[in-house]
């Protein structure tokens, strides 16, 4: 189960720094992102989903990160702020047609850095 959430732990800011990336070149390029940009979107919700669960079983297992600082901030760097984050940003690209790239874009930047920033506190890095 560790070893899950380690690869995983690395897998997500990288996927979403693609997605800032992918984000970048579709806004500039103005068009509309391929569909490997969506797919690669609903993948990684789904792989934070059970990052988010294993993590929590590792918790309750008595699994805690080798943190230096408070031990919640891997938490709400790790899983509670990136899913806010994702969750305003599906709102608001409801709202407003047109402008989804953007929106998810600047989700994921925020993402990228929130989870590295988890993946440093997870490993003891502070």
């Amino acid at each position: 189960m560790n070893t899950l959430h380690t690869y995983a732990a690395y897998a997500i800011p990288t996927g979403f720094g693609l997605l800032v990336l992918a984000s970048i070149y579709t806004y500039i390029r103005n068009r509309e992102p391929a569909d490997w940009y969506w797919n690669l979107l609903a993948v990684l919700q789904v792989v934070l989903g059970i990052q988010f669960v294993v993590g929590a079983y590792l918790f309750l297992a008595g699994g805690r990160p080798q943190s230096n600082g408070p031990n919640w901030l891997h938490y709400i760097y790790g899983a509670a702020f990136p899913l806010l984050v994702l969750a305003i940003a599906h709102t608001q690209a409801r709202k407003r047609a047109g402008a989804e790239v953007l929106f998810f874009g600047v989700a994921a930047f925020l993402c990228t850095f929130s989870t590295l920033r988890a993946l440093q506190t997870g490993l003891g890095i502070d």
